[in-house]
């Protein structure tokens, strides 16, 4: 006969409550930085369950401590902000604010992590402590510096992460060693020409055209200057110059992304684009302003970690639930910075039911909720394993 923990043994004694503040955070999300009423519930719940809070962290975060004082800590980190997106669903509990929805699954994030600590309430004394980030501002990818910058990572030495994944059914978990999202960072460009009438171009240096040839001579430079074995995805997502059919623009302004999966390269990539940008606008006569911003380093998931995580999610779910991601993503995600001097891995979180699942960013969005009961079961039991194992190499 298999003998429960006292974690185990509560599980389904909470999981009906947070099932139901999932739905309350799901109609009622909050945009990046302005996640005052949820970090407010986040703290008034963590600290009526016994643990330490602290909030304000970066702004709009919380972090919650149980255990020991001065540490050490294994951590887990869950975001909480939403996204400027219509909801599509017909959920009953559908957002009731307006242009805003949980597209990204962070109500779900959200509620495991409160669910981790009603758990490990139940299984103190604990020989290491335990720290719990709620992250704001992850769509932004600012939340977590802003966190670093205020010390949530001071004295971990691992932390966990996760995120539902569309492309998995639920009940089962992703895991990847090594590389799991890219670098990535925002670009901006200015092609600065010479205006003049559309009848004749020739008098006069076209932004417009010389801007298209930024676009696809970019394109066209990363497939024959770097190499090929090391995935560089340069996109535009706006584009604006002009003010009349008949006038050819004098400026245009362009506004896109870059994702790159190796570090080394990604911090070269600036240097380049500058260069090749510069090239293809001074061959036409015209100047280029260009602005780069890195938005997050990539993910790195720690080889131990995720073999503990693999090991737990196996004892939970069985071996045929694990799924071993193949291929990184060109996604970003700034759980990278909290990564900095920490070790870390952060798992995917099955979510598509029987109909599957629309995809992260979409009004239609809506995971099974189920999933939320498998995060919290291979989360707890991964942060136990890990308490334990360190304590075993301590004696």
């Amino acid at each position: 006969m298999t003998v429960l923990s006292e974690w185990q043994k509560d599980f389904e004694l909470v999981l009906p409550d947070l099932l139901e503040l999932r739905k309350h955070l799901h109609a009622h999300p909050e945009l990046s930085g302005c996640e005052h009423q949820t970090s407010a519930l986040v703290a008034a719940d963590l600290r009526s369950h016994g643990w330490r809070v602290r909030e304000g962290v970066g702004r709009t975060g919380v972090i919650a401590e149980l255990g020991p004082v001065e540490g050490p800590f294994v951590g887990l980190r869950v975001d909480m902000d939403a996204l400027p997106i219509h909801e599509r669903t017909d959920l009953p509990y559908k957002s009731k604010v307006d242009g805003v929805m949980h597209a990204c699954g962070h109500d779900f994030h959200t509620c495991i992590g409160l669910g981790v600590a009603r758990l490990l309430i139940k299984e103190q004394p604990l020989n290491s402590g335990v720290r719990l980030l709620f992250q704001p501002a992850e769509e932004l990818a600012e939340g977590a510096r802003l966190m670093r910058e205020d010390g949530a990572t001071e004295g971990l030495e691992a932390l966990f992460g996760v995120h539902v994944f569309p492309s998995l059914p639920v009940g089962s978990i992703g895991i990847k060693t090594g590389s799991l999202t890219a670098a990535a960072g925002e670009l901006e460009i200015e092609v600065i020409g010479e205006g003049g009438h559309g009848a004749r171009p020739h008098q006069s240096v076209d932004a417009i055209w010389i801007a298209s040839r930024v676009v696809t001579g970019l394109q066209e430079a990363i497939s024959r200057r770097l190499d090929a074995l090391q995935p560089v995805v340069v996109s535009f997502g706006r584009i604006e110059g002009g003010n009349a059919f008949n006038v050819i623009a004098d400026r245009v302004h362009l506004l896109g992304t870059v994702r790159c999966l190796d570090s080394k390269l990604h911090s070269r990539l600036p240097g380049w684009i500058n260069e090749t940008v510069q090239a293809i606008c001074q061959s036409f006569g015209a100047e280029a302003k260009i602005k780069y911003r890195s938005i997050a380093p990539p993910v790195y998931n720690d080889p131990d970690l995720t073999r503990l995580v693999e090991r737990c999610a196996t004892a939970q779910l069985g071996s045929s639930k694990i799924v071993r991601l193949e291929k990184p993503s060109l996604g970003a995600e700034d759980f990278a910075e909290l990564l900095q001097g920490v070790r870390g891995t952060m798992f995917r979180l099955g979510v598509a039911g029987e109909d599957g699942c629309a995809p992260l960013h979409s009004g239609k969005f809506c995971p099974d909720e189920a999933c939320m009961g498998i995060g919290i079961k291979v989360i707890t039991s991964s942060i136990l394993a890990w308490i334990m194992e360190r304590s075993v190499c301590q004696e």
